[in-house]
């Protein structure tokens, strides 16, 4: 009998998140995890496990498919983001320039 892991996937939008408990065989990757999942269900227009940006604590996997999980870890789904921050601290920095112009 082999031992399994037990694992969280985390989920959220602006105004709801979701959180699974998965129980995954030891030796599972993340991928296989989020395969797992029901999030699929849950979440309309979630994409596809293998095209998802996903981090283990806040950490962004560059490889799921390869990193192991270990008991406990908890996989985040994280969205794409609607604006670049780099661009947005541009933005907020020109407009503090052009206030302090205008005064």
């Amino acid at each position: 009998m082999s031992a399994s892991l037990s694992v969280e996937v985390a989920y959220a939008l602006p105004d709801r998140q979701w959180l699974e408990v998965l129980s995954v065989p030891a030796g599972s990757s993340v991928l296989d995890a989020l395969r797992l999942s029901t999030l699929w269900q849950q979440v309309p227009g979630l994409a596809p496990p293998e095209a998802l940006t996903v981090g283990v604590w806040g950490k962004v996997e560059k490889q799921p498919a390869t990193r192991l999980l270990c008991a406990g870890d908890r996989i985040e789904i994280y969205r794409e983001l609607l604006n670049d921050p780099k661009e947005a601290r541009k933005e907020r920095a020109a407009r503090v320039r052009a206030e302090k112009a205008g005064r």
